[in-house]
């Protein structure tokens, strides 16, 4: 097969002249830390969504942690999640000292099964430790919220929403649905702030407590110690917090890309619909099923079959074409298997997802002819690899 030199990363951050002035604006301020360009990003993000509380942070695991420490999960607790997810959906679960419960995923979407859910919480019932659920949108397509909040009745479910901004359902965008929501600016996500996240929350109690814990349990923000005139220095410490507040730096990057996104977003679905047109129907090439609005398409996954992936992912490097795999299912990764015993086989749909997945890149800098090059080498190298099996 031809070699091509020009290579096609798996992502390119989206990254203009507005993003880059706003920055130097943060660095010519004096004031590089938490301040007036995170409280304005909170505002706006809060708006954008519809939520009465938006908390910057610098990572969304932050706010995947905080709400679940605001809900008062501790030892003996269950979080009821997927395995099918990146490691920080589950491992804030442990950082409370609490255990996650693994529930499958449904075989198109990726996201949670409703019917899972309710087995595992029919399982708990007399126990009664499930304390939360964390349903993640794969992707950034939503899961079926409204069944998944029929079924977890009075436990609070907190959307991990790092894939699925911003697209909504009906009215409600994801991340609003459940008790909180949390989103990821990390630098491959649908917007960007460099390293970063945002919790949302209509609970007065949960954004009061997450934004006490933030910034090591202080009760005045040093945005109010240090910038009003004639304020003063005092403060006290009124709980072991943590160090998870965002700086200006990022949330001046995030505000532009704030008003970006819906751009970004209209891009990505073109990009997905014309991966759609141009691979078409493949006995060996099994596509995401085409969505509505409720998609945001964070990533574009794609499913072989009768051919090696890893020798897939191996040849289409060659050829120039940067590739990922989400997700390597939880249960098999060493620390939960030992801790909890899992088996490859204890959740079978996430375990052949994984076993067959292929992300193609999928980012708004993407031209067209290059996901015309992507199509064309997907489908000859996997008839390549089908004529040698």
């Amino acid at each position: 097969m031809n070699r091509n030199t020009d290579f096609i990363p798996f992502f390119r951050p989206s990254l203009g002249n507005e993003e880059e002035q706003a920055l130097l604006a943060v660095l010519r301020s004096g004031w590089l830390t938490t301040g007036s360009e995170a409280k304005n990003f909170e505002t706006e993000f809060a708006s954008c969504i519809g939520t009465k509380h938006a908390l910057a942070l610098n990572s969304a695991t932050a706010g995947l942690h905080l709400s679940l420490e605001a809900l008062g999960i501790g030892p003996g607790d269950k979080v009821i999640t997927t395995p099918y997810t990146f490691t920080s959906t589950a491992e804030v679960v442990r950082y409370l000292g609490a255990d996650p419960v693994f529930v499958d995923i449904d075989p198109d979407a990726l996201n949670m099964a409703p019917t899972s859910l309710e087995n595992a919480l029919e399982e708990d019932r007399k126990g009664g430790k499930v304390k939360a659920v964390i349903p993640v949108h794969i992707a950034g397509k939503l899961c079926d919220m409204e069944k998944i909040l029929e079924i977890c009745g009075e436990i609070p479910v907190i959307e991990d929403s790092a894939h699925a901004f911003p697209v909504k359902r009906g009215n409600t965008y994801g991340g609003a649905f459940g008790k909180a929501g949390i989103f990821s600016f990390y630098a491959t996500k649908t917007i960007t702030s460099g390293e970063g996240g945002m919790l949302v929350t209509n609970d007065d109690h949960l954004a009061k407590r997450a934004s006490l814990m933030r910034l090591h349990g202080i009760n005045r923000e040093i945005w109010d110690r240090y910038t009003k005139q004639g304020a003063s220095w005092e403060y006290d410490v009124v709980a072991p917090g943590f160090k998870y507040n965002m700086p200006d730096m990022a949330a001046a990057i995030g505000r532009v890309q704030l008003r970006r996104a819906e751009v970004f977003l209209k891009r990505r679905r073109e990009i997905a619909d014309l991966y759609r047109k141009l691979i078409g129907d493949q006995e060996l090439l099994i596509l995401p099923k085409k969505a509505g609005e409720d998609h945001a398409w964070h990533l574009f996954i794609i499913q072989v079959r009768g051919i090696d992936r890893n020798e897939m992912i191996r040849r289409l490097g060659e050829e120039g074409i940067g590739t990922s795999v989400h997700f390597k299912p939880l249960h098999i990764m060493t620390y939960y298997r030992k801790r909890y015993g899992y088996l490859p086989e204890d959740f079978p749909v996430s375990l052949a997802a994984y076993k067959h997945a292929i992300s193609l890149p999928i980012y708004p800098g993407l031209t067209d002819s290059e996901v015309e090059r992507i199509a064309e080498t997907l489908i000859k190298t996997a008839g390549y690899l089908k004529g040698k099996s």
